[in-house]
This record gives C-alpha cells, structure tokens and sequence, in this order.
C-alpha cells in the first residue's frame, strides 16, 4: 500500500527536500515497488576532470531511495546505505530507479540504479531504511 495517493502529492511532499529540488532533482514515477527520479546535469555538477561529481550522483540516488523508502512506508530513514560507482560519464541526464528487494517489518532495502541518457550504469546505490 503506498502512501502517497498520486504522483502530484509525493512531488509536493518531496518539495520541501531542498537540498535535492534546488539541484534539480525531480520524481518522474512512484509505485508500490519504488520510483524513478531524475536530472539534467549542468557545468555546476562537474568536477575539474570535467566528470559529474561524486556527490551528486550519490544524492539523486538518496532521493530515490528516500522517495521509494517513504511511499512504502512514512517516515522511514536511512540506516545504512552504500554506492558503487560503476562507470564515468560525460551525458548531461541522469536517472535513478529504485527498487524494494526487501520490505521487512522494521526495515526495508532498496536497490537504485542510476544511469545517463545513453543507457550507460553509472553506479548502484544500496539503501537500507528503518521504519519509525
């Protein structure tokens, strides 16, 4: 069971996650299993190498993971989480896909995958959540 009725109303919730909106982070699809979020990256994004920041691609796959993590069950926080960085890219999009691999009374785990616009996977980030 979600807890979000629409799209529209977890996008007015998560609006006040300033941190990632302000970045330009946006839900693009919820359902019971997870979400899809997404950004158009811009040169405020780059590091010197000229390749998206670490940090950046580690807080689009936060707010997937939070956007997932709350619509199965709110509040949930995160308890642990973790990224692997796959792959460099040069695109100017990202998207990231969570997905609950499981949903335990007390905790929940989520899977997101973040990619560019070219299919390329640029990392994995593992999310556990605690349900308070």
């Amino acid at each position: 069971m979600s807890t979000f009725n629409s799209l529209e109303e977890a996008q007015e919730f998560f609006k006040n996650d300033t941190f990632a909106t302000v970045n330009g982070m946006k839900i693009e699809s919820i359902n019971e299993d997870g979400c899809v979020c997404s950004m158009d990256l811009n040169e405020n994004h780059r590091n010197a190498y000229g390749g998206i920041m670490g940090g950046v691609i580690f807080t689009l796959g936060d707010f997937a993971f939070a956007v997932a993590s709350n619509n199965a069950h709110k509040p949930t926080v995160a308890l642990n989480v973790n990224i692997n960085f796959l792959s460099s890219s040069k695109g100017s999009h990202l998207t990231a896909t969570a997905k609950c691999v499981k949903d335990g009374r007390t905790t929940a785990v989520y899977n997101v995958m973040i990619t560019d616009e070219f299919g390329k996977e640029v990392a994995m980030f593992i999310g556990t959540g605690y349900k308070l």
